[in-house]
């Protein structure tokens, strides 16, 4: 398994939010770029770039994406707010190793349909979930759609991955939802990430033991919950 620390951009800065709630900022850091930087020099392969401000509608950080994209040549995968196939054309073009899209993906699967045959082995499909139903447009829509029914309709597409965020834990530096996780480990045919509440070394380690193939770290890492070379250390692959 690998880890990813997870850099989420907010009105140009970098920000970790707690519970999924968009009001509550515990973390900002004014640089991004150094942020991604120190993330890579602690021993890290892979980040994970979310832009807020677009997954919300509240805006937009594409110059910040581009900086970071440009100042690095590790795999970053990048979201938020991704709903045409020329976004996800321009993202590839300036260097990003996946793209992540959310909220179009789930409610509109011709769409995806569409997007994955022009984009096999590129897209993640993020599967945000607050008890075990989906959530989109930045965590303020529940669809009456449990999970794992969204991952059974997912895996006939040629997708890179799901990453499932266990909203109703993230940022609260209270451990994963491992039930949740293994369940959709057992069920997805392609690379799980796993994301929301991961705390320690422990909860990665079980992450693993269950099959999921990645997991985003974010407040754990931030707060120093998680010693970053260690993670980096143990999960570099």
């Amino acid at each position: 398994m690998i880890a990813l620390p997870a850099v989420d951009l907010r009105g140009g800065a970098c920000v970790q939010l707690v519970g999924g709630a968009y009001e509550r900022e515990s973390v900002r850091l004014s640089d991004p770029v150094a942020v991604a930087r120190a993330w890579l020099d602690a021993g890290f392969r892979a980040l994970h770039l979310i832009d807020l401000d677009a997954a919300t509608g509240r805006g937009s950080n594409i110059g910040m994406v581009r900086d970071i994209l440009g100042a690095t040549d590790a795999e970053v995968q990048v979201g938020g707010g991704v709903r045409d196939g020329g976004r996800i054309e321009e993202l590839l073009a300036d260097g990003a190793a996946r793209v992540i899209v959310g909220t179009r993906a789930m409610e509109d699967s011709d769409w995806l349909d569409e997007m994955t045959s022009r984009f096999p082995g590129v897209l993640i499909v993020a599967a945000d979930v607050r008890d075990r139903r989906v959530v989109t447009r930045g965590w303020a829509r529940s669809l009456p759609l449990n999970v794992l029914d969204a991952i059974e309709e997912l895996n006939a597409l040629p997708l890179a991955g799901v990453l499932v965020t266990a909203v109703h834990r993230e940022g609260q530096l209270q451990g994963t939802d491992l039930p949740l996780m293994e369940d959709v480990a057992e069920a997805a045919a392609f690379p799980v990430y796993a994301a929301g509440g991961i705390t320690t070394l422990h909860d990665l380690r079980a992450l693993a033991h269950r099959g999921v193939a990645a997991a985003v770290i974010g407040m754990a890492l931030y707060t120093g919950a998680i010693d970053p070379r260690a993670a980096a250390g143990e999960f570099g692959e």
